[in-house]
């Protein structure tokens, strides 16, 4: 099956240079209990000790399809034939709540899907990570925003924005008092439009890994379109052989 991410300059509250589109498919959710795993190392709940902490898992510890990964220039397969993403979004309520291990803006109704390889994906959250997990030549990025969707059969699609420091970005500079201000408890956000939060490109990089926090599930097929704080960031982690492909178009 073919997949596809998109890059693009958005105008980000702190990125406006560049940013790259991933999506993800997979078939277990994340763990959202912030205090069964952890993202600093020595506590004995780090990323290294993950696939010990839960039988389930296991694959943190011995993947050999994990992600993020750093995207190496030096390792890609131009692949001419890839489709476009295709996406329909909706303004419908939102609500905010903190996971303590991040952001998360979750949808309440139909807030519309993205169409990948025929297969149809609604979008579900959307949450933040800082600073970026995934490198490009050994740069991280300030901040990396995943759109959560899900299809009919329980696959998983996520979409990430990489943010650099510049211009405003409209859809975080709307959410960010409540975003500063949000305590324990869920936080009505009225109508939320995700056409808000702007991705767009006609060039991508592939690969396939997994979902990057427990359980790390594997078969995560993950597309970067280019075009041009407590830290949460799981590590990067090694290719083992994999190739990244590319496309333009």
């Amino acid at each position: 099956m073919e997949w596809i991410r998109s890059i693009t300059f958005p105008t980000l509250l702190i990125s406006s240079l560049c940013f790259f589109l991933l999506i993800a498919i997979a078939s277990s959710d994340e763990v959202e209990d912030e205090t069964v795993f952890t993202y600093i190392e020595g506590t004995g709940k780090g990323p290294k000790e993950w696939g010990q902490l839960d039988p389930h898992w296991k694959l943190c510890e011995t993947g050999k399809f994990q992600s993020p990964i750093d995207v190496p220039n030096g390792k890609l397969r131009v692949v001419p034939s890839l489709g476009k993403l295709k996406k329909n979004y909706k303004p419908v309520p939102a609500v905010l709540k903190n996971r303590g291990h991040d952001i998360k803006i979750r949808w309440d109704g139909d807030a519309g899907k993205i169409t990948v390889n025929g297969t149809d994906y609604k979008l579900i959250q959307c949450h933040w990570h800082s600073p970026s997990e995934h490198t490009f030549n050994g740069t991280r990025y300030q901040m990396e925003l995943h759109m959560v969707h899900r299809s009919a059969s329980g696959e998983m699609a996520v979409i990430s924005v990489f943010y650099k420091y510049g211009r405003p970005d409209p859809f975080l500079t709307k959410l960010f008092h409540d975003i500063k201000t949000v305590g324990e408890e869920e936080e009505n956000l009225g109508i939320i439009n995700p056409r808000d939060i702007k991705f767009n490109g006609r060039k991508y990089f592939r690969y396939i890994g997994s979902l990057t926090v427990p359980p790390c599930t594997e078969g995560v097929v993950w597309t970067l379109i280019q075009k041009g704080f407590e830290t949460n960031i799981r590590p990067t982690q090694p290719l083992d052989g994999r190739t990244v492909l590319f496309y333009a178009p």
